[in-house]
């Protein structure tokens, strides 16, 4: 059945993307740096961050466009930075940071099945300041204390695709045995970026004897 009205479209795949939520939770202990430093909203990093905020970039929730920052420039940042710094001190977020605007990708196949659209959410222009100024804060603290692994290669300055393929590629070479290598590579379908680890370790085990 082919449905035109708008309103019915967004329920359908409101209800779609609701059914395969994951609320499973990976919990991580970490311990504390214990470094005694004061986590200080850097300037600099948002003044860089301005000039590329892209104007048509879409809105989110708070409707604030990324024009607006753009525009401000040099007298933005110190407002910016302020509100950046009482959101964090006072450990909250406006509520309008808390919502998305959730806009259906085409994602391969049958464009009529509601299945092959993957969600994505729009958040606020501003907000995602505050995330990039904390997450530039939180890879100093793991370089520092050297918490991350040498073979992590995603979402990391100077790694990449690339690099991992070159890395393994590389121990290959290294390894002076010849013959054959076989690598088991592990896709989630419609997994649309949430991955929980007990579900992966499960799908894993079959190939233990495999790998021996």
């Amino acid at each position: 059945m082919i449905i035109m009205d708008t309103t019915e479209k967004a329920n359908i795949l409101n209800s779609y993307y609701a059914s395969i939520f994951c609320c499973n939770c990976n919990t991580l202990k970490i311990k504390s740096a214990n470094s005694g430093e004061i986590f200080i909203i850097n300037t600099k990093v948002i003044r860089k961050r301005l000039p590329k905020t892209g104007r048509n970039k879409s809105v989110g929730p708070d409707g604030v466009p990324g024009e607006i920052l753009k525009l401000g420039g040099e007298a933005m940042t110190p407002y910016l930075a302020r509100l950046l710094e009482i959101s964090l001190y006072n450990a909250t977020i406006p509520s309008d940071w808390k919502k998305a605007v959730v806009a259906p990708i085409y994602n391969g196949g049958y464009r009529l099945a509601v299945t092959n659209y993957r969600p994505i959410s729009l958040t606020s222009v501003v907000c995602k300041q505050l995330e990039h100024v904390r997450a530039g804060y939180l890879r100093q603290v793991w370089d520092k204390n050297d918490w991350l692994y040498e073979g992590q290669h995603g979402l990391r300055l100077g790694y990449s695709c690339e690099s991992q393929v070159i890395t393994v590629c590389q121990d290959i070479t290294d390894s002076g045995r010849g013959g054959w290598y076989r690598c088991d590579y592990n896709r989630l379908s419609k997994a649309f970026d949430l991955v929980p680890h007990d579900r992966l370790l499960t799908k894993w085990r079959p190939l233990a004897w495999i790998r021996g």
